[in-house]
């Protein structure tokens, strides 16, 4: 017999952000205490078979999978079928994007009945999906930046019509994205009309749907990270400098040319603010675990606009989302720790729940 939690650190997937998802992994895996947990390596390839056995992150790094053993999950909570996983405590998913951080996985999760670190379904899938994130934010009175929702269907079918309403959001510059994807994928900055037919094609890859919003110039890119289930807290305030036209797939981690100031170096006021919007818009989707809440503010106004919240954010050990606590007193190996507890926290409390009604009449 063991005391040590078994935990299953999942990492991979079928998204256009696998690579990072690979980078983000390592780094936890390495501050895993074998003292305290006995850890199993999931990875999910590209086209999504899941794989278990010994060191599964290297041979997934070097893409060299033989040896691995199938692995899966019965949606099954009870009977034999859970057998391949009921000596799991807890999973870990670190899967950035598609199939990881948009409500599906977690979906699983919650009809095999296990404990899983980060947000719920509802959350995955709102905070994955900037068209309909801003709207929540819109109703609830958190500034956004302008934007307008297109879809692949409209692009391919005629793209001068969406060109003339797309244009309708602001002049240019003009950011396209997919709506469904994080770490910069997709994403073009648009400086005339040729950029933006360009930039919609590009998006559309990614998703059925495509994001177009108003470049925010003279703007500083402030990212606020927030823990906790019930009663979540904000961390300090971190600003990017960015080493290209914008925060791009590159620069956060292929070149790592762009520079981090921890604390960002904000009023007082204005910082409490954003803190506060961050937290408001982590309960307002019903988040838990944890999120990475990015903001834009006017270098001449002074104006804030929430940008987006991450639920799985990137968490290298030179990750925004574990540096920013370190920089408010936890560090990461405690962050990790943290998590696991956050999720067993809420798995308690799921158990709590009836889902079995008998009428008294």
């Amino acid at each position: 017999m063991t005391n040590k939690l078994r935990v299953a650190v999942i990492f991979g997937g079928r998204s256009g952000e696998h690579d990072v998802s690979l980078m983000s992994a390592r780094s936890v895996l390495s501050v895993l205490d074998p003292a305290k947990y006995e850890v199993t390596q999931i990875g999910i390839t590209r086209e999504g078979a899941w794989l278990t056995g010994e060191d599964v992150i290297g041979k997934f790094e070097r893409n060299k999978l033989e040896g691995l053993a199938p692995f899966s999950i019965s949606p099954n909570p009870s009977g034999v079928s859970r057998n391949a996983y009921l000596a799991l405590d807890v999973f870990f998913p670190i899967l950035h994007g598609t199939f990881g951080e948009d409500g599906t996985i977690q979906g699983l999760f919650e009809m095999a009945d296990v404990a899983y670190v980060g947000a719920g379904v509802v959350a995955s899938a709102v905070g994955m999906d900037k068209g309909i994130f801003k709207e929540v934010m819109r109703a609830n009175g958190i500034p956004v930046v302008e934007s307008a929702l297109v879809t692949r269907s409209e692009i391919e079918k005629n793209m001068p019509t969406v060109i003339e309403r797309v244009e309708q959001v602001s002049a240019y510059p003009l950011f396209t994205k997919p709506a469904n994807l994080g770490s910069s994928v997709g994403v073009t900055k648009c400086h005339n009309r040729s950029d933006l037919q360009e930039g919609l094609m590009e998006a559309a890859q990614f998703d059925r749907r495509v994001l177009v919003e108003r470049g925010v110039t003279e703007a500083r890119e402030i990212e606020v990270s927030v823990l906790g289930n019930e009663e979540p807290r904000a961390s300090v305030c971190g600003e990017v400098l960015p080493s290209r036209e914008f925060y791009s797939y590159e620069s956060k981690y292929i070149d790592g040319t762009s520079g981090l100031a921890i604390p960002a170096q904000l009023p007082k006021e204005t910082s409490a603010q954003i803190r506060g919007y961050a937290v408001r818009a982590y309960q307002l989707i019903d988040c838990a675990g944890m999120a990475r809440v990015d903001f834009f503010v006017e270098k001449d106004t002074h104006k804030i606009y929430l940008n987006e919240l991450n639920t799985i954010p990137g968490f290298t050990k030179i990750s925004m989302y574990p540096k920013l606590w370190e920089a408010s007193g936890m560090p990461y190996a405690k962050l990790v720790d943290r998590l696991i507890e956050l999720a067993m926290e809420r798995k308690a409390e799921r158990d709590r729940t009836s889902h079995v009604y008998r009428s008294h009449a």
